[in-house]
């Protein structure tokens, strides 16, 4: 019984060292929108230029995440984890010194490279570090560092940068990436890449039963809420809330995390379900607001509810396409990750032709449209992975 217990027991350590990864990943995109004004001044440029900081770090990561998975699918996985985690020491280090704003742009270019890297190589190396039936729980807990760095990091690295300066913020952010990769080294078990005779092509692996479904639900779940997110500030002054997105985004975060948490302790036994009841809970606060009006109290249980769905959403996703993908679960994940970025992109295209046309009333109906069609794709995400395996050992046969 001992034993057994032994074999149950989650390696916490090791999953955390993934979580912080995933905090560095998030802050190191995110803080840039909390420091404008000043590297603006800093750099010399306006800051409409110094925002696109942040874009050439999405455009890194959109781009690269599926074609740096394939190249390095035979890589052993320990070996890449450093390598990612490398490249933001690199990146942060140079954006802390740079004096010029194109050589700012090149270091987040390249931090959104090891970006996309790492979050198409954290979901599938929790994963193997547990049993089946923890698998959800391992991924839970590896993307606590997502609402965390949204929620602490990114405020508290704000004001940091009000005491000390924004180079020194970013200086500050190397160290303790050098500090994980020491962790990492030392701490997280090393995996061997894929087989050659056991590699499904992209095609194959988008085959899989349950890949595309998962994937049209990110899209839809994802652009959904980057269609409100972005214009959360308009959604709150409509409903007699300006001046105060501040406050609701900080209720967004709370309830955030709240859902993380319920979804790690229920993810391996009720994943479909979770997967469905989250779009559900999205889509009803999209109605409330939707319908909310001039009505705060509307405006903010509506905000508690979407924060609730949308905290383990990406854990949801993730072991869903974990799943669905089998051994292919990397390169399944670097789609995932450039899917989740253009529906990050599309959301402020969308809701900003939303509002400027229709009006702010437009944002919350163009969510529930999506909503609905997601949960349309949720129904057919499989509960089983059999049909998984069997395409894997069929493509190793006939390979062999």
């Amino acid at each position: 019984m001992s034993a057994a217990r032994a074999a149950d027991r989650l390696p916490v350590a090791a999953l955390l060292a993934l979580a912080s990864a995933a905090f560095i990943t998030i802050l190191t995109e995110a803080l840039p929108a909390g420091l404008l004004p000043q590297m603006a001044r800093g750099l010399g440029v306006s800051e409409a230029w110094a925002g696109q900081t942040v874009t050439v770090y999405a455009v890194g990561s959109l781009g690269a995440a599926i074609p740096l998975t394939a190249a390095t699918r035979g890589v052993r996985r320990r070996p890449l984890l450093l390598a990612a985690l490398a490249g933001f020491v690199v990146a942060n280090t140079v954006t802390a010194w740079s004096g010029s704003h194109a050589l700012t742009l090149v270091a987040r270019f390249l931090a959104g490279v090891c970006a996309g890297l790492l979050w198409a190589l954290l979901a599938g190396h929790a994963a193997r570090m547990v049993p089946a039936h923890q698998k959800g729980r391992a991924i839970a807990i590896a993307m606590v560092g997502t609402p965390l760095a949204l929620s602490l990091g990114v405020p508290a690295g704000t004001f940091l940068g009000g005491l000390v300066g924004w180079r020194a913020c970013f200086g500050l952010m190397s160290l303790p990436a050098l500090a994980l990769m020491l962790w990492v080294r030392l701490g997280v078990p090393d995996f061997a890449g894929e087989a050659a005779g056991r590699r499904l092509p992209l095609r194959q692996v988008l085959r899989l039963a349950g890949v595309r479904p998962v994937l049209l639900m990110v899209l839809s779940f994802v652009l959904a809420h980057n269609i409100l997110y972005t214009y959360i500030a308009p959604l709150a002054a409509a409903a007699g809330l300006a001046g105060q997105t501040d406050r609701v985004l900080l209720v967004f975060g709370g309830s955030a995390l709240l859902g993380i948490w319920v979804v790690g302790v229920l993810i391996d036994r009720h994943l479909r379900p979770l997967l469905l009841g989250s779009t559900v809970v999205f889509g009803l606060a999209a109605g409330a607001l939707a319908m909310a009006g001039d009505r705060a109290p509307v405006l903010q249980a509506a905000v508690v509810a979407w924060g609730l769905a949308f905290g383990g959403a990406a854990t949801l996703f993730q072991t869903a396409l974990a799943r669905a993908a089998g051994e292919a679960a990397d390169v399944a994940q670097s789609v995932l990750v450039t899917v989740w970025n253009t529906a990050i992109a599309g959301g402020g295209v969308v809701g900003g032709l939303l509002l400027g046309g229709p009006g702010v009333g437009a944002l919350a109906l163009a969510a529930l449209v999506l909503l609905a069609a997601g949960l349309a794709a949720g129904r057919l995400v499989q509960k089983a992975d059999s049909g998984t395996s069997d395409v894997h050992a069929g493509c190793a046969r006939a390979e062999g």
